[in-house]
């Protein structure tokens, strides 16, 4: 059995195990028969070997979704909508890309990993809001505020002689995975399409192999909305620009899907929608917490930090306990705490200065409230 080779100069070697998916894909693909200028008649086992994910791979893939992360946590709640899906089907993209087996991919340069461009996201949204306003091919009974004006603000739009750049920012896609796949297609209809015979279905066909993302990935979606743009162009859209998108986005998972091959059902993706606002209330949460900190001094937010950690499980005692450990120098800040203090237990009926009983806890708890009463008489 003749052994694949690279068509590659020979000082190069023939291991290319640790070189990127992309680069074993696109230049290091074992295609070629040794010892001949011929082509291997099964090239499936050469796919998978570009395939095949390293360790190194993996962890590229994970910093890169976590980069995008990190970039996302330093927008506003108001300037983002992010959507977690996942793929029901395999997701290929970059068939049209030119290769040696005229299936090509698309691979992020320059770390050689699989992606969705941002602007073919955008393309799929745009033709989602244009059906679900009405303006596409088939008519949708769908009760949606999406409109022209609505699109040309958020898309842009598209009049060579009038173009305008759309309020939104299309993030590329990195798919969360660990491993590539290899499909097959066979298409059956040569003799019609080159030899202009009769169309039937029994033609020979032709298996053809293109590589895919499998199902079940997980795909992270970031747009970013200009405000200063849209504010000047529509502000009314402002305020609904996140749940229009979310509705395009939904339309698209359902409906048309993302990458090639949609037709026959590849690139079809499902969001849980439910966790997805659970997510937005929880990210405006931690927003609206962060403003709130922001306006505090130093030692209230040292306050709110205790109480939080210790939410439910006595936050007053821990503060005290702090407070005599010296967490607090200045007479100001020492006073605060007990305030703090005072106020917690005054709240849970546990502020008992005056307690005159012999009741042991009552009796702990009485000296706790005079340690306390030190602090606020300075």
């Amino acid at each position: 059995m003749n052994k694949g080779l690279a068509a590659v100069p020979q000082y190069l070697g023939d291991q290319f195990q640790t070189a990127s998916p992309g680069m074993r894909f696109g230049y290091y693909l074992p295609l070629w028969m040794e010892g001949s200028f011929k082509r291997l008649e099964d090239k499936t086992d050469a796919l998978k070997k570009a395939c095949a994910f390293t360790e190194g791979d993996k962890q590229h893939v994970k910093r890169l979704v976590e980069r995008q992360a990190a970039m996302a946590e330093m927008l506003s709640a108001e300037r983002l909508c992010r959507l977690e899906a996942k793929s029901t089907a395999p997701f290929s993209t970059g068939l049209g890309n030119e290769h040696p087996l005229e299936n090509g991919f698309a691979f992020l340069n320059p770390y050689g990993l699989p992606y969705l461009a941002g602007s073919g996201v955008k393309g799929v949204l745009r033709q989602a809001a244009r059906e679900l306003a009405g303006l596409g091919e088939y008519e949708w009974d769908i009760d949606s505020k999406w409109d022209q004006a609505r699109m040309d603000a958020l898309f842009g739009k598209e009049d060579s002689n009038n173009a305008q750049r759309g309020a939104l920012q299309f993030w590329d896609v990195i798919p969360e995975m660990g491993r590539l796949q290899v499909e097959v297609m066979t298409p059956h209809q040569g003799h019609y399409y080159k030899d202009a015979d009769q169309p039937h279905d029994s033609g020979q066909p032709i298996p053809i192999n293109f590589v895919t993302v499998p199902a079940k990935t997980d795909f992270v979606f970031h747009v970013v909305c200009d405000e200063t743009l849209l504010h000047r162009v529509t502000p009314c859209l402002l305020q609904e620009w996140q749940t229009l998108l979310e509705e395009a986005f939904e339309h698209a998972f359902e409906w048309l899907g993302f990458g090639a091959k949609t037709a026959v059902g590849y690139g079809a993706m499902e969001w849980d929608r439910v966790a997805h606002g659970e997510e937005k209330e929880k990210h405006r949460q931690e927003v609206e917490e962060s403003a709130h900190l922001a306006t505090l001094s130093p030692v209230e937010r040292d306050i709110e930090g205790v109480c939080k950690k210790h939410k439910g499980n006595n936050p007053a005692s821990a503060l005290l306990k702090k407070l005599d450990a010296g967490e607090w120098q200045s007479p100001e800040d020492q006073r605060l705490v007990a305030e703090k203090i005072r106020s917690l237990w005054q709240a849970e009926k546990k502020w008992n200065p005056d307690f005159s009983g012999t009741n042991k806890a009552k009796v702990k708890q009485k000296k706790h409230c005079e340690t306390v009463l030190n602090y606020l008489d300075g």
